[in-house]
């Protein structure tokens, strides 16, 4: 865990640092020369804005999401899940079959839709932020790209996901919860 946060994650951060203070320069110049910017320069930035903009989002959830000993879901999220997906066990099977699900390198959610006021999972490549792409507020993610877990669990990505619920902050997901659900 501390290689993929010191070093992966630092990554995504240094990265978008760098794509931000492009765009800020080419928005300045744009406005300053001919009104709009340079417009080529801000579309050229947004799969790099994207990347690293979603993987520092990303796992700066999936940090908070982990604790070690981190208890069991209570009150109005253990509601809502037996409410959407009967059981903690069935979310637990379901999530963890979409994490060991993701071909190739992304992310496995647990997240809010505000349209149906619902849980709902969902998948998203690469380091594409959940709610840029589905609309749905994140609560729960799960990290599958490789540096997750190669080290400890080599290339067993379905024992890494079922590990995971090891060390979920419940405390931290029913937050989520509650402040998705009031917003």
């Amino acid at each position: 865990m501390k290689l993929h946060h010191s070093k992966h994650h630092a990554a995504y951060v240094n990265n978008l640092n760098i794509a931000e203070e492009k765009l800020a320069l080419a928005k300045d110049f744009f406005f300053n020369i001919f009104f709009a910017g340079d417009i080529a320069t801000v579309i050229s930035l947004g799969p790099a804005l994207k990347f690293n903009g979603g993987g520092h989002l990303n796992h700066s959830i999936f940090w908070q999401n982990l604790c070690p000993s981190g208890g069991e879901p209570q009150g109005d999220l253990l509601h809502a899940i037996k409410s959407d997906f009967s059981s903690l066990d069935n979310l637990k099977n379901l999530l963890s079959a979409a994490a060991v699900g993701v071909q190739g390198s992304g992310w496995a959610w647990l997240g809010y839709n505000p349209v149906s006021k619902r849980l709902q999972i969902a998948t998203c490549a690469n380091q594409d932020p959940l709610h840029a792409t589905t609309g749905l507020v994140p609560i729960f993610g799960i990290d599958v790209w490789e540096h997750a877990y190669y080290l400890q669990y080599k290339n067993v990505r379905p024992d890494y996901v079922k590990a995971i619920w090891n060390v979920a902050n419940w405390k931290d997901i029913g937050e989520r919860y509650t402040k998705a659900k009031s917003s």
